[in-house]
């Protein structure tokens, strides 16, 4: 054999011998591939399960905080609402003032965001409505209100009984109430 041939041969070898090797390669390539792809879909799959369970819980603390919020509700009588004339009547039982409010006043906010942290300390059989100030010309004149953050308590027929101006807090509101 010459020289030649023993090149040829050892190149031909040689290039055998690469495409086993970069074929082995392919197959545990792709095997590998192939697990990790299972291995993420496995993680995908624990981790949607995780997610429908966190979701589960959420619905179930929001059925609860609903429940608390209907029992808190039942227990407290007095309320924080937009007025209507039908609402008068609870004075029969109880008391209502009308709180004339403007969006646009600052202490008016300040008294609404106050009421609004603190509804559960307002006392059992206390209404009070929230009056819009820049909406309700004919109430403002029945009751003499010429500026906003005015209170006037009425009775069940709606005849006034008190009016003041200017409680910054709802605990300074509810003191003014005969």
């Amino acid at each position: 054999m010459s020289t030649q041939s023993i090149v040829w041969w050892i190149v031909g070898l040689v290039v055998l011998a690469g495409g086993a090797w970069l074929t082995l390669g392919a197959q545990q390539n792709e095997s590998a591939t192939g697990e990790s792809m299972m291995n993420e879909e496995s993680s995908m799959q624990k981790e949607g399960e995780m997610m429908e369970k966190e979701g589960e819980v959420m619905m179930e603390d929001k059925k609860m905080e609903g429940e608390t919020m209907e029992k808190d509700a039942m227990k407290k009588k007095g309320s924080y609402e937009a007025y209507s004339a039908e609402k008068l009547v609870r004075a029969q039982s109880g008391d209502v003032v009308l709180f004339f409010r403007a969006s646009w006043c600052p202490t008016c906010k300040a008294l609404d965001a106050n009421i609004r942290s603190n509804l559960a300390a307002i006392p059992e059989g206390l209404t009070i409505l929230d009056v819009d100030y820049d909406n309700s010309q004919s109430l403002k004149q029945k009751y003499g209100v010429t500026y906003q953050h005015t209170f006037v308590q009425v009775d069940s027929e709606g005849n006034l009984i008190k009016k003041w101006s200017g409680s910054p807090t709802l605990a300074s509101l509810v003191a003014e109430v005969q």
